[in-house]
Parts: structure tokens; sequence; C-alpha cells
């Protein structure tokens, strides 16, 4: 009876997890909070009884709960890892899963393309009466001012493909168990993140045009803007394994933390060139340069 438990598969069957139930828990808070929030900002009552609900303190209540998960689930997951439950055949679903998964982004991100596409290759559409007065029949619309590719775009393009150099020098000097490259490689990737992302947020606040009024103006924050939060996420990825590389969690045969790390972050580098060269260089030209 004692054989009766024994694992005779490459299977790694979970044990019970709580966090599956806490980040529901947290996910209803943050969505809740940040309806009633919203509500409170436009002067909107949302009150339950004599308790005014309207409170930006449920959303962050939500928020930690779900950014405390997120810590916990994937500590345990990193645990699983380091107790030899990631098998050959779970390694490879895991690549499945990451994979699967930035497929998924690359069609979150052909949406914010379609509907930039969609507007600038047909501003004057004659089934889109309101668009072609609003774009004045052009694209760039009439009265945009757009900003210099070859300025502060072009920096953050160059810096963007350094750090994908500095990430697969990283990637290789792992794979020769160089743990002083890896570790200089991982810290110059985030820094280099670190510096895009300051660069833009200086972008953002020079930027000729709002997000509201312009189809110009909401088409490039949205995508921009979101490709930004996938770099943050990005140098997080990346921040986590540079820890991780420093305590030696890493070897040449084990590492698919740092891969999937280092996948992501290729795919935030090919995004970004499909930005600048679309959104930054063909979008706006022809449109007069603000400051130029």
């Amino acid at each position: 009876m004692a054989d009766t438990h024994e694992k005779h598969h490459d299977y790694h069957v979970l044990e019970p997890s709580p966090w599956p139930f806490v980040a529901s828990v947290g996910s209803f808070f943050l969505l809740f909070g940040a309806v009633a929030w919203f509500r409170s900002l436009n002067g909107l009552d949302f009150s339950f009884g004599s308790v005014n609900l309207a409170t930006p303190w449920i959303f962050f209540f939500g928020l930690a709960i779900v950014l405390y998960t997120m810590y916990a689930w994937w500590s345990d997951c990193i645990k699983e890892g380091q107790e030899g439950y990631h098998t050959r055949v779970v390694s490879l679903h895991l690549r499945y899963g990451v994979i699967m998964f930035i497929a998924s982004e690359v069609m979150f991100f052909v949406a914010w393309f379609w509907a930039f596409f969609d507007a600038s290759l047909f501003p004057n559409e004659v089934h889109q009466v309101a668009r072609a007065q609003a774009l004045g029949g052009q694209w760039p619309p009439a009265g945009i001012e757009v900003l210099d590719p070859l300025h502060l775009p072009l920096f953050n393009t160059i810096t963007l493909l350094l750090s994908g150099t500095t990430a697969t020098w990283a990637h290789h000097a792992m794979l020769e168990d160089d743990r002083k490259g890896l570790i200089t490689g991982l810290a110059l990737t985030v820094v280099l993140g670190v510096i895009f992302s300051f660069v833009q947020y200086i972008e953002y606040a020079h930027a000729p045009f709002a997000f509201a009024g312009s189809i110009y103006g909401s088409t490039f924050f949205m995508a921009t803007g979101f490709h930004g939060f996938h770099v943050i996420v990005g140098i997080i990825f990346l921040a986590v394994c540079l820890l991780r590389a420093v305590r030696g969690h890493f070897t040449p045969h084990k590492h698919f933390g740092f891969e999937a790390a280092a996948w992501y972050w290729h795919f935030v580098d090919v995004v970004w060139l499909f930005l600048f060269f679309a959104i930054y260089v063909w979008g706006g030209w022809g449109a007069p340069i603000h400051g130029a």
C-alpha cells in the first residue's frame, strides 16, 4: 500500500492553493472600487444606504490583494521549480503557455494598430461623414502638430534595441554558465528599460496634442501607452530575474523563468519597432513637426 501514491508520470499534480480564490476576491474589490471611484470623479452618487462607497480606498484595497496574490503565487511557482516539480514535460507546457500568452498580446496590439490604420488610411471615407469632418479629410488631421520621429522616438528606439542586445547577452552568458555576465547583462537591460520609460514620460509631457479631442491623439496614446505599460511589466519581470540570478537560481539547464522574461522583452522590442515606423514616421508624414 505504500506504493499506491508514488508518482509514475511527468506531470505536476498541484496541491490545493488559496491563491485562485484570493485573486478573485481581490479582482472584485479592484473592479468595484474602480467603478465607484470613477463615478465619484464625475460627481455621481455611489452610496449603499448611509455608506458612501465613492472612495478610492476600495480600489487600492483590491489592488493590494491582487499584487500580493501575484507575488505569493509566483513565489510558489519558483519554489516548485526549485523542488524539481518542473520536469521536461511540465517545462514544455510552460513554454507553450508563454507562447500563447504572447500571441494573445500580439492580437491585443493588433486592435490598436487596426484603429490607427482604419482612421489614417481612410480619413475622407464617404460613409464616415463625422470622421471626414473631424479629420479635415486628411491624415494627420488638420491642425495637428506631430512629434519629431528623429528626436526622442529615435533615441528610445535605439535604447530599446540595445536592451534587447543586453538581454541576449545575458541569455548566452547563462548558457555558458557565466554568472557575472548574466547579472551584468540583466542589470543593463533593466537600466535601459527604465531610461526608455523616463524618456517616454518626457515625450508625453511635451506632446503638442492631447488624448481627448482628436482621433490622432487617442490612437497615439492608446497604442504607445499600452506599450509603455508592457515595458514597465517587462522591467519588473527582468528585475525579478536579476534578483534570482544574484541568488543563483538559474543554471544552464534550468532557467525557464529568465527565458520567459527574455521572450516577453523581445516581443516588447518588436512591437515598438512597428509603433515607431507606423505611428511616428509614416503616421506623421507631411504634418508640421512640433518645435521645428
